[in-house]
């Protein structure tokens, strides 16, 4: 049975109260909407809080779920990004801690000093991302964090296609400037961000 037909199959079963179905839905979709709420709201707790909100409120909601209209992850995503939105809007949004660097006369093995490296790297990255404005910001985390398609960040965006690959471009265009680093290197930098 295809994945579509299967989570229609839990949905319809969900819809019902099985709790079976509920479990299935939660641990196929969980990891995906705790990655999008993490992106979100850099911060870990935060996004486990959302991410359980969100699928509270899926389950209690499954009647409001119009397969027609959009797919499953992309409700639930929609779902997730209005919580992360409230979220914020409740607490200032704090910026990833600074972790302290290696003192210059301690002796580093390189292995450690590539570890730092890449630390630095995401946080200077995870910085500028958190500098975009909102709007750009959650569209860059859902297309890239979220590995949505351009269709799919539209519905939870509530925008045409095209404003949604305007947006991703133009936030690319503010990071790379942020960044100063080429087209190439700044798609690298997401995908370094993607393996948290």
């Amino acid at each position: 049975m295809a994945r579509d037909e299967q989570t229609a199959k839990w949905i319809e079963l969900g819809m019902r109260g099985d709790e079976t179905a509920c479990a299935a839905l939660f641990h196929i979709y969980y990891p995906q909407v705790l990655r999008l709420s993490l992106g979100l709201l850099n911060d870990w707790a935060d996004a486990e809080e959302v991410a359980q909100d969100s699928f509270v409120y899926a389950f209690r909601n499954l009647g409001r779920y119009e397969a027609a209209k959009s797919a499953f992850r992309t409700w639930l995503f929609t779902i997730a990004l209005s919580r992360c939105r409230n979220k914020r809007r409740r607490k200032l949004l704090e910026l990833l801690p600074l972790e302290a660097l290696h003192a210059e006369s301690v002796p580093v093995p390189r292995e450690v000093e590539q570890v730092l490296e890449r630390r630095g790297l995401r946080r200077q990255i995870w910085q500028a991302i958190q500098a975009l404005p909102s709007h750009l910001r959650e569209t860059l985390i859902l297309r890239y964090l979220g590995e949505m398609r351009y269709k799919e960040v539209a519905e939870v965006m509530q925008c045409s296609d095209r404003t949604a690959e305007a947006r991703a471009r133009a936030a690319m265009d503010a990071l790379r400037d942020a960044l100063k680093v080429t087209g190439d290197a700044t798609e690298m930098a997401l995908a370094e961000l993607s393996t948290w």
